[in-house]
């Protein structure tokens, strides 16, 4: 097979610790991130705009979210009022600041928005689990209400505004294919940023947090600078997802966009694809992402059309069931599906 790690030896620490330290991952990602380059040219631009960019965006809210819930442990019900926050911050900031470039501002947006989360955290510093749970969700509909004031829409009077065109250094990125190409950037860094931030003294220290509260603290973990660290960077990476959405996906502003069906699909993302785990924020926003896309093509190629209302009830139950499942069976998910295959191909044909 071509799985093997044989001969592949480490001689200093740094090495052993790389974020890839197996050739073949290596490889692997190299591989990936080739396709997710010239992918774009070769399909049309519905593709690109109804799978890849939702595909992309998704995964950036799923990093977001996983690093509050998969590697800090506190639950967030309030994903869509904080991307709502970072876009609409995006779209004000350009509005009333026209010589700011955007990405500043998308910048600033993403702080703004880790301003918020740090604002609606500082009730998990006194309580957990289902009441933080309730109060993630309070600030989703107070912020989807916020801004449908007047002043956050610029006194549209449908409270639908337009996005701006986005042009960063002379790039104008107005056709598909550009907006695909800035999104993946977009993700690739976050990606690599959050990848090295879980592994470093603060990732470990969200994971003290998220095992076992009480024992973090006794060693030394102070759980207040820990905790709004985690709601800040989730919130930040959160903000600019729902920036990426506004400005790429659907060019226009509407808090309703962001309603709390937005918090849930994300947060399905991170169950099925796997709690505390980068991989897992991927694989989980292309099941969801793909799901309904299947539902609406295979039957009616099978010649079993299914009306819209029957797609959205096996949806739901699709989405329900695997939650269960993964809750009860293997509650780190499709990654983990992924890391027992390597496994099992590292040692094949011999029992594992």
């Amino acid at each position: 097979m071509l799985y093997r790690e044989s001969g592949q030896f480490k001689t200093t620490y740094a090495a052993d610790q790389a974020m890839l330290p197996i050739r073949q991952d290596q490889i692997f990602l190299a591989l990936v991130i080739v396709v997710a380059v010239t992918i774009p040219f070769l399909v049309s631009n519905y593709v690109i705009q109804a799978l890849l960019l939702p595909f992309l965006i998704y995964s950036v809210a799923a990093i977001g979210l996983n690093i509050l819930v998969g590697y800090c442990g506190q639950i967030s019900l309030g994903t869509g009022g904080f991307m709502a926050v970072g876009a609409f911050a995006a779209w004000n900031l350009l509005a009333r600041v026209p010589e700011m470039p955007p990405l500043v501002a998308f910048i600033l947006a993403g702080l703004i928005a880790a301003g918020t989360g740090v604002l609606f955290g500082l009730p998990a510093l006194r309580i957990k689990g289902f009441y933080l749970a309730v109060t993630t969700l309070a600030a989703q509909f107070f912020l989807i209400w916020l801004l449908q004031r007047p002043w956050f829409v610029g006194y549209s009077p449908t409270g639908v505004i337009s996005a701006q065109t986005i042009e960063i250094l002379g790039w104008r990125i107005d056709t598909p294919v550009d907006r695909y190409l800035f999104a993946l950037a977009v993700v690739i860094i976050i990606a690599l940023a959050a990848k090295n931030l879980v592994r470093s003294a603060t990732g470990r220290k969200w994971m003290a947090i998220r095992d076992m509260d009480v024992a973090a603290e006794i060693i030394g973990i102070r759980p207040m600078p820990t905790k709004l660290k985690a709601f800040a960077v989730s919130s930040f990476i959160v903000g600019i997802a729902g920036v990426l959405w506004a400005y790429l996906y659907l060019g226009q502003l509407e808090a309703e966009a962001f309603d709390i069906y937005t918090s849930f699909d994300v947060l399905f993302m991170v169950i099925i694809g796997g709690l505390g785990s980068i991989l897992g924020s991927f694989l989980g926003a292309a099941f969801v992402v793909l799901v309904p896309i299947f539902l609406n093509t295979v039957p009616g190629a099978l010649g079993l059309p299914l009306g819209t209302a029957m797609i959205s009830y096996i949806e739901i139950f699709i989405f329900g069931s695997l939650i269960i499942f993964f809750l009860i069976v293997e509650p780190h998910g499709l990654a983990r599906l992924w890391s027992i295959a390597k496994q099992k191909l590292r040692l094949w044909p011999f029992p594992y």
